[in-house]
């Protein structure tokens, strides 16, 4: 059995009109996406990420003279990583001397866990 359709000529919408209502809106205002995109950024290493749990996991600060060993980098390039997850507010650090002593900052990866739940 055949179906005849009528197909209706395409029409353009005039400019800044919109063609149809947006179904939803974002929650989050632009300036606290993007505090959240740097800590996503920040954390789409593997390295970093494994630097990120290895230090929650740790009680207090950890040297990271530490941290070293448990990678297969040089220092300078742990350092490199700790400083990426720092800029982001990730980890905070304290320098003792000639080595410097990380962190979690708690309150940067809660401010996503609550987002993502």
């Amino acid at each position: 059995m055949a179906v005849d359709l009528e197909l209706a000529p395409k029409k353009k919408s005039p400019n800044g009109e919109a063609c149809c209502e947006p179904v939803v809106y974002p929650d989050i205002e632009r300036a606290q996406a993007e505090r959240m995109a740097d800590v996503a950024k920040a954390l789409s290493d593997p390295v970093r990420m494994q630097l990120v749990d290895v230090l929650r996991k740790h009680a207090g600060e950890v040297c990271v003279c530490e941290l070293v060993p448990l990678f297969d980098l040089s220092q300078p390039t742990v350092s490199h990583h700790l400083k990426k997850l720092r800029e982001a507010g990730i980890v905070g650090a304290e320098r003792r001397g000639l080595w410097a002593y990380y962190y979690v900052e708690p309150e940067a990866l809660e401010e996503v866990a609550r987002w993502l739940s």
